[in-house]
């Protein structure tokens, strides 16, 4: 038996909703693949404590996190605490204290998921974003002078490392290697001068060390109509932290519903613990409703499935959502139906 250490992260919203389904589902799998999880759960890591107390967690909270082996979080985000505050709280903390520099979204159409773009067709759309996940244009560089008058100004500094940028751009390669074998670059260099030409010397530079992979770059507004136009000609798409945060929800949306999108934050070195998510956000408009589509933070437990090295049991998670949306009519209302949440869950379950 493989056991597990695991940090549940509920947040906000419908992150208290979607996490309990994820759990369900990765102790039924564990079952049959002899894997056991220990959870740890901070409930109160959220909006409403920062109300409460000021901080979004305690002083400690990466100690608190640091002998996981993985952490599962559910979301962050209230209209009563402005976002930089919530992310700037837990979410971006975790990523860079645990060097978290790849984020990790696979997009996929599902048979029986209608996407709203007509060329997008299950067994064509399956891609992955690979966004750089701790540096770039969410840098902490900037600052503002002079509140309130006239001349008031506000300055954010992009920071891009060659160490930052080379080390996503291997993990994106090898990814690649392993999958269809074609990179797409998300550059703007024809207007940000610096950075932009920076990024596309070190993809050249890299893309010369995987000579088996093909590789191009694409400005990111032509990136952005084309994941529209012809969305299955991607394999894995590279960008700046804020170029591929746009692009991987853009292609959620493509592929039919926010909903059921993951993703990983990852340490590949595993020097510290990796975190999953759904990318839905914490959605405070059907929080309490019982309705919440559960699919993200499943995919993401399946993900992080992957990442502590069972990859049957992430295979067998993912059969088991895509023989659910193919044979069946039972759907969450952001995909056209009327299951609640843990009704979902149920049919999820009968699979596993």
């Amino acid at each position: 038996m493989t056991n597990h250490r695991i940090a549940l992260i509920p947040g906000d919203g419908i992150g208290a909703e979607v996490l309990p389904p994820a759990r369900h589902i990765l102790d039924a799998v564990g079952r049959r693949h002899g894997i056991a999880f220990r959870y740890t759960s901070y409930d109160d890591w959220s909006c409403e404590r920062y109300r409460r107390e000021g901080a979004m967690m305690p002083g400690d909270g990466l100690d608190q996190l640091r002998d996981k082996d993985a952490i599962l979080l559910g979301a962050v985000g209230h209209p009563g605490v402005p976002d930089h505050v919530s992310l700037w709280g837990l979410l971006i903390p975790i990523r860079r204290g645990f060097r978290q520099y790849v984020n990790l979204r696979p997009v996929r159409v599902f048979d029986g998921i209608e996407s709203p773009v007509r060329g997008a067709v299950s067994g064509e759309v399956d891609l992955v974003v690979v966004r750089e996940n701790v540096e770039g244009e969410y840098s902490e560089a900037g600052g503002r002078i002079n509140h309130g008058l006239p001349e008031e100004m506000a300055v954010q500094e992009s920071v891009f490392t060659r160490a930052g940028v080379v080390r996503v751009l291997d993990y994106a390669f090898g990814l690649a290697a392993a999958r269809g074998g074609r990179v797409t670059s998300a550059t703007k260099s024809n207007g940000i001068v610096h950075t932009m030409p920076f990024w596309d010397e070190l993809v050249a530079e890299r893309a010369a060390a995987h000579p088996g992979v093909a590789w191009e770059q694409e400005h990111i507004d032509a990136l952005a109509a084309k994941f529209v136009l012809d969305p299955s000609r991607f394999d894995v798409v590279v960008g700046s932290n804020l170029f591929g945060d746009i692009l991987s929800d853009l292609a959620a949306a493509v592929a039919g519903s926010i909903g059921i999108a993951p993703a990983a934050n990852l340490n590949p070195e595993r020097e510290f613990p990796s975190m999953f998510e759904p990318v839905h956000g914490s959605a405070p408009d059907i929080a309490g409703r019982g309705i919440a589509n559960p699919l993200g933070a499943i995919w993401s437990a399946a993900m992080m499935l992957g990442h502590l090295g069972h990859p049957e049991a992430a295979k067998d998670v993912t059969d088991a959502i895509a023989s659910v949306l193919a044979k069946s009519d039972v759907r969450t209302p952001d995909l056209g139906g009327s299951a609640t949440t843990g009704q979902f869950t149920e049919k999820l379950l009968t699979l596993l």
